[in-house]
C-alpha cells in the first residue's frame, strides 16, 4: 500500500497565540505546518512550498491577507491552492471582497472553533 502523502498546511497569521494553537492542531491532524508572521513572507513560502492549502489572515504586516491573496491567484504555480481566510474583519464587503479573489472559505475569528476549522480544510482537501 503507498503510504499517504503529508499534507501542506502554510499558515499566514501574525498573532502568535492563535498561530501556535492553529499549528499544534493541524499538526495533530497529521498536516506538516509551514508558517509566516507576516504577508511578504508568507507569499514567498507559498511559492517555494506549493502547499496544499493556506489559511490566511488578512490584516498582516508588510503585505496584506487581501494582497497575499490576489499573488496566490495571479501566480499559475498556485492558483489552484485553496487558501481560507481567517480573519478578525467580519463585514460582508470584507468575506465578499475575499471571496471574489478566490477564496475557498472565509471564518470570522470570534465566531469559528477549531474543529468546525478542520473539518471545512478536510472537506476542501479531499
Amino acid at each position: 500500500m503507498a503510504k499517504k502523502k503529508n499534507r501542506i498546511l502554510l499558515i499566514i497569521e501574525d498573532d502568535e497565540i492563535l498561530l501556535r494553537a492553529l499549528y499544534l492542531f493541524f499538526e495533530n491532524k497529521g498536516f506538516t505546518i509551514a508558517s509566516a508572521t507576516d504577508g511578504d513572507t508568507g507569499s514567498k513560502m507559498a511559492d517555494r512550498l506549493k502547499p496544499d492549502i493556506i489559511l490566511l489572515d488578512l490584516m498582516l504586516p508588510k503585505m496584506s491577507g487581501f494582497d497575499v491573496l490576489k499573488y496566490v491567484k495571479a501566480n499559475p504555480a498556485l492558483r489552484n491552492t485553496p487558501v481560507i481566510v481567517l480573519s478578525n474583519l467580519g463585514d460582508t464587503e470584507d468575506i465578499d471582497h475575499a471571496k471574489t479573489l478566490g477564496a475557498a472559505d472565509y471564518f470570522v475569528k470570534a465566531r469559528t472553533d477549531l474543529d468546525m476549522l478542520g473539518k471545512r480544510i478536510e472537506k476542501i482537501l479531499k
